[in-house]
Parts: structure tokens; C-alpha cells; sequence
């Protein structure tokens, strides 16, 4: 009898993974493709605007084309990955097949004229907006749909970067603070694979970052494998890695808030972003700023890729990126936050190394990863993607890193409609959204 029941038991398992792998399959494919095209259009528009600098004079003209094209299609679109998580959350409205269409043009349009960027957003609500058509077509529950769009959105992070098993992970942590669900763990790896398959088979190549340093160093403890006089270094420099993604999403809520209260017309905000990020950039003489920042045209430019190595940035540069991107994206363009929060990182954790005589690359690597878990409060994803991206050499650093920036970057986040099951310290935030967090913090200060 009871190895009857194991049997039946284990015949619904692998019945269930082949249905997944069905349903998965045509989704995860669709993403790949999509995010391949979009990774080829951004190169192309990107080596555009550095041939042609003019055209970021025309950044005022994009953002109210941007504006209009969501006004005139798809107003709910804007909300963009938060739309996906509320939809997971709690059934509403849907995600709107234009949704795909329009974060897709809409963030080639912000590159190709100069705005600070990134493109893990595009590819996340490209996934689920896929993953949302594919469940209406194939008429899911909302138990299957809710994986379906988790599917959809580790297709998307996987193809992007080029890290499924980072993706995976990064779309079950992302929903809720402090609560993982196993029941879409497999689904979500499968679709992360293969999504990225299909993008590189299309010929796409994703950055190469190499951290060169290993950690042979003696140490005076006896069976402790990592120096503790580096790990001291990296436990202040994952603090300081979280205040900084504190200070980011803090600064791109106010910049939204601020801009909505005082200009009275939508269609003004973006040409005043547009005006800024032009003064700004002509100010500090520099155009390293705009765009991705990945790898930089011009010898001795400031990028992701020279943080690197010792001269790639200055002590201000995680600053420049950080008030350029929070303009960028508080002030009606689009694409997403991650990867200017990988060249943040990487250029703050270029200047901690240079202050504190720490290994660069590793440091660089290390805010890489950890500005971008504590914007996002995904640390495990995080810790996984430091591996996938770098090597699990130095996986104490890289867990270390996030770890310390996910809990110091508080109750704030890129994304608002992420919820609290767990919280960070012992407050009363749990079963809320960051969105209902800061709103009941604002009201606490208008009562005061």
C-alpha cells in the first residue's frame, strides 16, 4: 500500500514538471527572443548616441513622445514591474499585452537620446507582460497564473544578464520581504534557462567581468579560509553599499513626488528631466553618465567594466550615475534601475578599495552585487548572481556584501508594491508594501 501511494505520488511530480515544461516552453522562447532583439536594438542606438552627441539635445522632444505614447495606449503600463507584482499579489486589471510594445520602444527611445538607463526593468516587464498573454490564452487559474508571470519575469532577468539561476531566484525573493515560495522554484529555473539559451543563440553576448583577486593571503586564525582584516573592510563597505541604495530610492521617490507636485503639466516633467540631464552632463564635462555605462568608447572614460581596474572611476562617479539615473526614471523615461545600479556600485566599491587599499576588482564586484540587492531586497539572488557573473571564489565576500546592504538599506525599495512578510527589525510593517510604508511615514511627518 504504501509503496503504491509512492508511486502515485512521484507520477503527479513528473506529471506536473512535463505540464510546466509545456506551458513554460513557448513563454520562456518568446521572452528569449525578445530580449535578444532588444539587447542588438540597444547596442545599435547606443553606439549611435556616442557618434552623434547632438542628438541628446533632442531628450526634451523623446520624453514628451514618451509620455504621450503611454497616455495614448496603455495609461496602467506605467506602472511597469510593480503592475506585474501587484497582478502576482492579488488578481486586478492584468498586465496589458502593450505593455511589451511600449517598455520596449519607449526604453530605446530614452537611450538613443541620452537618457541614465538600465534595461533589467525592460526585460522583466517584457516577461511578464508575455507571460500574462500566454495565461489568458491558455485560460489558467489564477494559482497558475501567478507562476506563470513569476516565469515570465526570471525569463526576462535570465536572458537579460545572462544569470537563469540568478533569475530564477530573483523572481520568487523580489515579491514579498523575508518570504520565499518553493511552489514556483522549478518553473521559474526552468524558464530562466531556457530564455537564456534562446538569447544567445541569437548571437548575443553578454559581458565578460573577471575578478582576478583570490584570497591566499595568510591569516592568523587557525581553519579560518578568508582574511579578517579584508572581511572587516567588506562589512564596512556592504553598510556603506546599503545607505547608498537607500539614498538612491529615497532620492528617485522625491524627485517623482517633487515633480508631480510643482509641475502642474505631465507633459512638462520629462522636458525639465531632459534639461537637467543636459546641464548636468555639460557641467561635469563628461557624457560618461548617459546611457547603460557598461564599457565606454573613449580611452580613459569612466564605465561598469574599467571600475574594474584601478583608475575606472572617481570619488564622485557613483554620485553623477545616481543623481542622473534618479532624474532619469523619477521623470517620465523608461527603462530600468538595475544596471546604473551595477555601475553605481561598481564605481563606489572602486573608491572604497582606493581609500582602504582593498583588492579593486573585488570591490568593485562587490558593490556590483550589493547596491543592487539592497535597492531591490534581494540578497540570495544576489549572492547567486556574484557567482554566476564572477566565480564562487569569493562567495563569503559576495554574501557578506549583500547581506549587510539588504538590512541597512531599510524599508525602501525600487519597487513599491513589493510586500513585507517578514520585517527587517522589529517594527509593525508586517503584511504591508513598501509603498504603504512610506506613505504612513509621510503622514507621521505632515502630523508633526
Amino acid at each position: 500500500m504504501k509503496k503504491s501511494k509512492f508511486y502515485i505520488e512521484h507520477l503527479y511530480i513528473a506529471k506536473e514538471l512535463l505540464h510546466w515544461v509545456l506551458l513554460i516552453f513557448p513563454v520562456a522562447v518568446v521572452v528569449g527572443l525578445l530580449v535578444a532583439f532588444f539587447l542588438w536594438l540597444l547596442d545599435m542606438v547606443t553606439a549611435a548616441r556616442w557618434q552623434h552627441l547632438w542628438i541628446i539635445f533632442l531628450l526634451p522632444i523623446a520624453g514628451i513622445f514618451i509620455t504621450w505614447l503611454y497616455n495614448r495606449f496603455s495609461k496602467n503600463a506605467a506602472a511597469g514591474n510593480n503592475l506585474i507584482i501587484d497582478e502576482i499579489h492579488k488578481p486586478g486589471g492584468g498586465v496589458p499585452a502593450s505593455m511589451t510594445p511600449l517598455i520596449l520602444f519607449t526604453t530605446i527611445i530614452t537611450h538613443l537620446f541620452g537618457g541614465s538607463a538600465g534595461r533589467e526593468g525592460t526585460a522583466v516587464q517584457m516577461g511578464g507582460s508575455i507571460a500574462a498573454q500566454f495565461a489568458r490564452w491558455f485560460k489558467l487559474h489564477h494559482d497558475r497564473k501567478r507562476i506563470l508571470l513569476m516565469c515570465g519575469m526570471s525569463a526576462g532577468f535570465g536572458a537579460v544578464f545572462g544569470t537563469p539561476v540568478a533569475g530564477a531566484i530573483f523572481a520568487l525573493e523580489v515579491l514579498t520581504i523575508g518570504r520565499i515560495k518553493y511552489d514556483a522554484l522549478i518553473p521559474c529555473l526552468l524558464a530562466g534557462m531556457i530564455a537564456d539559451i534562446t538569447c544567445t543563440s541569437c548571437g548575443i553576448h553578454h559581458t565578460q567581468y573577471t575578478i582576478a583577486f583570490t584570497d591566499d593571503a595568510p591569516n592568523l586564525f587557525p581553519y579560518i579560509q578568508f582574511d579578517m582584516v579584508l572581511l572587516g573592510k567588506v562589512i564596512v563597505a556592504g553598510i556603506l553599499f546599503g545607505l547608498t541604495s537607500y539614498l538612491f530610492t529615497q532620492l528617485s521617490h522625491f524627485i517623482k513626488q517633487t515633480s508631480n507636485r510643482f509641475i502642474t503639466s505631465k507633459w512638462l516633467i520629462p522636458v525639465v528631466g531632459a534639461v537637467l540631464i543636459i546641464a548636468i552632463s555639460y557641467l561635469l564635462g563628461s557624457f560618461d553618465y548617459l546611457g547603460l555605462g557598461v564599457t565606454n568608447p573613449n580611452p580613459g572614460g569612466i564605465s561598469i567594466v574599467a571600475a574594474f581596474n584601478a583608475g575606472g572611476a572617481t570619488y564622485t562617479s557613483w554620485f553623477w550615475k545616481l543623481l542622473l539615473t534618479a532624474i532619469t526614471l523619477g521623470m517620465g523615461f523608461k527603462g530600468g534601475e538595475v544596471t546604473p545600479l551595477f555601475f553605481i556600485g561598481a564605481t563606489l566599491g572602486n573608491t572604497l578599495a582606493v581609500i582602504s587599499g582593498a583588492p579593486i576588482d573585488l570591490f568593485a564586484g562587490l558593490g556590483f552585487i550589493a547596491v543592487f540587492a539592497g535597492a531591490t531586497n534581494t540578497p540570495l539572488a544576489c549572492t547567486i548572481m556574484g557567482v554566476e557573473l564572477f566565480g564562487g571564489t569569493n562567495i563569503i565576500y559576495f554574501a557578506v556584501a549583500c547581506f549587510l546592504a539588504y538590512y541597512f538599506s531599510g524599508h525602501t525599495g525600487i519597487y513599491g508594491s513589493q510586500g513585507i512578510a517578514v520585517s527587517k527589525f522589529h517594527t509593525s510593517h508586517h503584511n504591508e508594501t513598501l509603498a504603504e510604508v512610506k506613505e504612513k511615514h509621510r503622514a507621521i511627518q505632515q502630523g508633526n
